[in-house]
């Protein structure tokens, strides 16, 4: 089935690759970025990041951002946790333009960066004792999501102790506790073994599934960003903007080895490695 490609009001264009599942134009966005640009400055030259980037992320929804290195993805990230001030256009989490740091999303590396010297459920409830949450609802909360991430029996386990895939569950668990509208999370996998990689896929999208928060990935396996994503944006070299959008169109509930196999999904992967002049073994 070859993609089919159409336009969005903000210019950048959207591939429907089995059915039209955009979101509904009439809902509060989640994430609403306008016209963004970033540009730093420094001795030598000035550097543009960013773009003419416009992307409205509905609340529940799953993006994924591919894209060359250097095309401003982490960047990206940075302006909707505030961390970051545009040069010019807006940036809005639920109506609301964001003016500084947000307290309310949950932000997830590509390194877990847990304290070595508390365990994995102390880690978990670092949340707790910077928001003051109460004792016994963040330890409800903690127990709930341990569960959810197969951490049971490693509660007092310390950093060193566990995987590389086990410390990403914990920092999941950590970013999760407050229960944040929007998780962004930056190559949270990308240090990861395949095998332990395609495991954390399975289990971030059934979280997802299950908590309904909206979440926005950085990632460069295109193939990860197909298998979890409703839409994955595809951004080009620096400065970026958003060279397509792409609308996956597969079900909601994903088994992993019969996703792989699915007319959309390789239609999907082989439509974004050609926009980035990339190969299956580059995933």
């Amino acid at each position: 089935m070859s993609p089919t490609p159409t336009h969005r009001p903000d210019g950048a264009k959207m591939t429907q690759l089995v059915k039209d599942r955009a979101p509904d134009g009439a809902q509060e966005p989640a994430v609403r970025l306008a016209d963004v640009a970033v540009r730093f400055r420094s001795k030598k030259r000035d550097v543009t990041a960013l773009t003419d980037v416009s992307l409205d992320v509905t609340p529940g929804e799953f993006v994924a951002i591919v894209g060359p290195s250097g095309c401003g993805k982490s960047t990206l990230l940075k302006l909707v946790a505030g961390l970051l001030k545009a040069s010019a256009g807006q940036v809005r989490l639920h109506g609301e333009q964001v003016a500084g740091p947000r307290h309310d999303i949950g932000y997830v590396f590509q390194r877990a960066a847990l304290l070595e010297w508390r365990s994995a459920l102390k880690n978990i409830l670092l949340q707790a004792e910077i928001r003051k949450l109460p004792a016994a609802e963040a330890r409800a909360r903690a127990d709930e999501l341990i569960r959810m991430t197969g951490l049971t029996g490693f509660e007092d386990a310390l950093p060193h102790e566990l995987s590389g895939g086990m410390q990403q569950r914990v920092a999941l668990c950590r970013a999760l506790l407050h229960r944040p509208p929007v998780l962004l999370m930056d190559e949270p996998f990308g240090a990861l073994d395949a095998l332990t990689r395609e495991q954390m896929n399975v289990e971030l999208h059934r979280i997802w599934r299950e908590t309904g928060t909206t979440v926005l990935l950085v990632t460069h396996s295109i193939a990860e960003a197909v298998y979890l994503a409703d839409r994955v944006v595809v951004m080009s070299p620096r400065p970026g903007t958003i060279q397509e959008i792409i609308q996956v169109g597969l079900p909601a509930e994903r088994d992993y080895a019969e996703t792989m196999g699915r007319a959309e999904f390789r239609d999907a992967t082989t439509h974004i490695r050609g926009l980035l002049g990339t190969s299956a073994e580059d995933d």
